[in-house]
């Protein structure tokens, strides 16, 4: 018992030191220290007098976490695994089974296996579910099962995992794994350059340099740069990408808050790579963060053209701060603007609905800004591209596709019932899409759309007041002319959803080197911006 409760009476001296170490100085300190004076006497009583034992450590980690999700979904608290995991995405660099995957309670998902990693060379493959790493039952273990994949150099694991219904096992050793922010790059037939970027850790800018100079080392006179699916990363990073193609002191984004020390303004700060090659920047939904940074500077200073769908929208900016016993505080310390005064978060987060939901801006509240040019940009949301392509979007529907895998699920089953030789001979043919509606009937997707959120919030309002009998018809009527709306949005939104289909399922087969081959000559955005490059007249005219 005395054990016990040193640990509880630990807990509010750390819960102090993170409070104190976060909050500004202007504010009410008393109003603080009086609500954490409440808050330990009521996190002592409750482990000392709850009828059942109680475990102190889940506790405290539901309250603060409960608590930052009242803030904004960037605003974490890490413990230590998480601030390790953090660490790996910065630095690019980590050892384990060389796989992306998606922890569940019961098993973790394989969602990609890295081309000639353990987990590849072992046989694994994308879909594939594991239940038990060693001896240990993933549905057994409390804290993130994915842990137990990653360990020290030419360890060996036994990994048990099932498949289209089987269970199988296999053994692989770790090994040190390199995540690159530039995965591909590679010269076109018109002299384009095409390059990806997947991620701003801090060898982006690195990476983006070499492959630009190795690509005009070949002959290429105009570059794509592919910022599609990239959720961002390191605030410098971008910076320095964007400083590329940008002049030296040339302003890239600014930050500003109520504390006074994040108000800041970042500059370029190095002789560019190339000021003059024509540029197109690829954006969809999935474009976050330091992505929109780089899009939003090149854009506002007219030095490229954007293409593809508005982004996704993250205007506001953290920084870890460390506590104790090894664990950090992932805090929103700013909001960003790029150069021309813009800040395009989509979400307000100090303003909700009555389910708690951040409001989004609408688009009649958007205000106009002017690139360096004169051109006319707006915030509220992203950035908004200067051509737009459906194939990029992703309307509600296809966002409840990719939140409930129903993409990546498809994928698993087509991919075990087809054969692809090349990643050049396969179309998603109409034949394709018919079957993918049929499997969303017999799956677990739900798609619910807002009018029919209204329509349950309604009825739950008729039902008190009794008239939910006499409107029954009516209802009745609505809800079957929803569910044609609902079957025939599969059929408007079909190219978006088409697009996603053809990038997961030449995944599967090719990996993402072979999907990237595969868009250099099959894929609408970069056909879309090679034509704006090879016709200067259209590109200047986009620009001026």
């Amino acid at each position: 018992m005395k054990k016990r409760i040193s640990r509880i009476l630990v807990l509010p001296v750390v819960l102090v030191g993170i409070f104190i170490g976060t909050v500004s100085f202007k504010s009410d300190f008393f109003e603080i220290a009086k609500q954490i004076e409440i808050f330990t006497t009521l996190f002592k009583e409750i482990n000392m007098n709850y009828v059942d034992e109680t475990n102190p450590a889940a506790l405290m980690n539901t309250a603060i976490k409960s608590m930052l999700t009242d803030l904004d979904p960037y605003t974490n608290y890490w413990n230590e695994q998480d601030v390790e995991a953090a660490r790996i995405n910065s630095a690019g660099e980590y050892t384990g089974i060389g796989a992306l995957v998606k922890t569940g309670s019961e098993a973790i998902t394989i969602i990609e296996a890295y081309k000639d990693y353990p987990a590849d060379k072992a046989g694994l493959k994308a879909g594939d579910e594991i239940i038990k790493i060693g001896n240990i039952n993933v549905a057994d273990f409390k804290e993130d099962a994915g842990e137990l994949l990653n360990g020290a150099p030419d360890s060996k694991i036994e990994i048990t995992y099932r498949r289209q219904g089987k269970v199988l096992t296999t053994s692989l050793k770790r090994g040190a794994v390199e995540l690159k922010a530039v995965p591909f790059y590679k010269l076109l037939e018109d002299k384009s350059g095409y390059i990806v970027l997947s991620r701003f850790n801090a060898k982006a800018s690195a990476e983006v340099a070499r492959a630009l100079k190795d690509l005009k080392n070949q002959g290429a006179d105009k570059i794509i740069l592919d910022l599609r699916g990239n959720p961002g990363g390191l605030l410098n990073e971008a910076i320095n990408v964007s400083n590329i193609f940008i002049n030296e002191g040339e302003l890239i984004v600014t930050t500003k808050s109520i504390i006074e020390k994040y108000n800041r303004e970042y500059y370029t700060k190095k002789e560019p790579i190339d000021t003059k090659i024509p540029l197109v920047v690829l954006v969809d939904g999935r474009s976050a963060s330091a992505s929109e940074i780089v899009a939003g500077a090149i854009q506002d200073l007219d030095r490229g053209v954007i293409v593809g769908a508005r982004s996704f929208g993250k205007g506001l900016v953290q920084r870890p701060r460390e506590l104790a016993y090894g664990t950090q505080l992932k805090i929103t310390i700013s909001r960003y603007y790029t150069p021309s005064g813009r800040c395009i978060q989509a979400l307000d987060y100090r303003r909700r609905t009555e389910e708690g939901k951040a409001i989004r801006t609408r688009v009649e509240d958007y205000n106009e800004f002017k690139t360096r040019n004169g051109r006319t940009v707006y915030d509220g949301g992203g950035v908004l591209p200067d051509v737009k392509l459906e194939t990029s979007e992703f309307s509600d529907i296809t966002q409840s596709l990719l939140i409930q895998d129903a993409i990546f699920d498809y994928a698993t089953k087509y991919y075990y019932s087809h054969d692809l030789a090349a990643p050049e001979k396969f179309s998603f043919t109409d034949s394709d899409f018919q079957d993918f509606k049929s499997y969303l009937k017999n799956s677990k997707f739900e798609y619910q759309t807002a009018t029919e959120k209204q329509l349950l919030e309604m009825m739950e309002k008729a039902e008190e007041e009794k008239l939910n009998t006499r409107i029954a018809a009516e209802v009745d009527n609505i809800k079957a002319q929803i569910s044609t709306y609902k079957a025939q949005e599969l059929d408007a939104k079909k190219p978006e959803i088409v697009s996603l289909l053809t990038d997961e399922i030449i995944k599967r087969y090719f990996y993402k080197e072979g999907l990237y081959e595969f868009y250099t000559g099959n894929n609408p955005e970069i056909s879309k911006a090679q034509s704006i490059l090879s016709n200067p007249a259209e590109y200047n005219k986009i620009l001026k």
